[in-house]
């Protein structure tokens, strides 16, 4: 399936902001699954100082604001094919070590809620169902709900309200699946919705290596793998090293951000 991906992100502060950079996270690779056919990124109101792989072999291209502005634009655009491979990634590859994928992090870090959702796991004869089983496990202990807005929670902090995004989903899986063994990690993209084309935000899920299979994805809150109508972006060990946008700015001006998504099959 081919899909085209428009996605705008528009800042606006109320006071001239006199210096700031940001880390964007926004361009696909070309891998097994997928092909980037065109990508193309474009700035206004700052501008790229360095393109790198960070990591976690992601693109990442460091902006600056112009100097005293009060308004930035980030826009993507591009098509990408992707293949249905029943969500397997395949093996690992990268800079960083396999091993590293089952450390904790702040907000990844298992406390007793998340021993209490493992110690309600039902059983399972195999690794593959075992993680399934877990997906499903999440969802049905943190009801889906849009009117959380932090992508900053901690997985115990998510099992304590009972409720999240997908964001919270992939933090909650991923803490548990460390704790089960399973190297683990964080993957931020783009997903093209059955009833609409427009939409507010990107996605985020989880994937888990499996011996003999490499990565498996899991999307948590729709309760299946990533088939055809999901484009990969970035991983991290969690949300922070995976965020689309990130960066640091001075200057005491209120910031308004817009995002406008469209994902639609070409």
């Amino acid at each position: 399936m081919r899909l085209k991906i428009t996605h705008t992100t528009s800042y606006h502060y109320d006071a001239p902001v006199p210096y700031a950079l940001q880390q964007l996270r926004l361009r696909p690779k070309s891998r097994g699954h997928q092909s980037v056919q065109s990508w193309k990124v474009t700035i206004t109101g700052g501008r790229r100082q360095v393109s790198f792989e960070d990591e976690h072999a992601n693109n990442v291209d460091l902006i600056s604001f112009d100097p005293g502005g009060r308004d930035i634009v980030v826009q993507c655009e591009g098509v990408v094919e992707v293949k249905d491979t029943a969500g397997v990634i395949g093996r690992h590859t990268g800079f960083v070590p396999l091993w590293l994928f089952q450390r904790m992090t702040p907000l990844t870090q298992v406390g007793p809620r998340v021993r209490a959702l493992l110690d309600s796991l039902p059983p399972a004869q195999d690794d593959l169902s075992r993680l399934h089983g877990l997906s499903a496990h999440v969802l049905s202990t943190v009801a889906y709900d849009t009117a959380q807005t932090s992508a900053e929670l901690t997985a115990e902090q998510v099992l304590e309200a009972g409720h999240g995004v997908c964001q919270d989903h992939a933090h909650v899986f991923i803490a548990a699946a460390r704790a089960l063994g399973y190297p683990a990690r964080y993957v931020s993209g783009y997903l093209m919705m059955d009833d609409r084309v427009e939409q507010t935000a990107s996605h985020a899920w989880a994937e888990a290596h499996v011996d003999g299979l490499g990565w498996v994805g899991f999307d948590i809150s729709n309760g299946i793998s990533p088939d055809t109508r999901y484009v990969r972006v970035a991983t991290g060990l969690d949300y922070l090293g995976a965020a689309p946008i990130s960066g640091m700015r001075y200057g005491k001006g209120r910031e308004n951000m817009r995002v406008m998504l469209r994902v639609e099959q070409q």
